[in-house]
């Protein structure tokens, strides 16, 4: 597994648990993370995707949502929407559409339900096409930046 994917993998759990426990600390959180084994620099690419999406989650929520017709980001998985962040964030800050696309999706297929990976898909393609993005084309830089 490349170091990326497995920094995607823990950056979802420790979100997941956040959503869970409600438990923000860093402390708490970096706890949590080493039950897990990565590698240094896949704990540290984990732990900037974390940040990045705490830091933005409003931004990704409301992209999410406008992306997932019918669907409120409550009613959602837990699983498929940090996934959906997750990638959103990526995507916004560079990725380029099909590897955030295509990662979002095998990991939803390894940690979500039977439809989470279609779902996903589905999504990130609304929210890409909202965004204006297109496959091969970067993002424009992010309004925080």
């Amino acid at each position: 597994m490349s170091l990326r994917r497995k920094g995607r993998e823990l950056a979802l759990q420790v979100l997941y648990q956040l959503d869970m426990s409600g438990e923000a600390s860093e402390q708490a959180l970096h706890a949590f993370a080493e039950s897990f084994e990565a590698s240094p620099k896949a704990r540290e690419f984990a732990w900037a995707l974390v940040r990045g999406v705490r830091e933005r989650q409003q931004q990704l929520d409301a992209a999410l949502a406008a992306g997932s017709d019918n669907w409120r980001v409550e009613r959602l998985s837990r699983i498929d929407a940090n996934v959906i962040r997750l990638a959103v964030y990526e995507m916004s800050n560079g990725l380029p559409l099909e590897i955030a696309i295509n990662e979002a999706v095998e990991v939803a297929r390894k940690y979500g339900t039977a439809e989470s990976a279609a779902f996903v898909n589905g999504v990130l393609d609304a929210v890409a096409k909202q965004l204006g993005l297109t496959r091969g084309q970067k993002p424009p830089p992010a309004d925080d930046e």
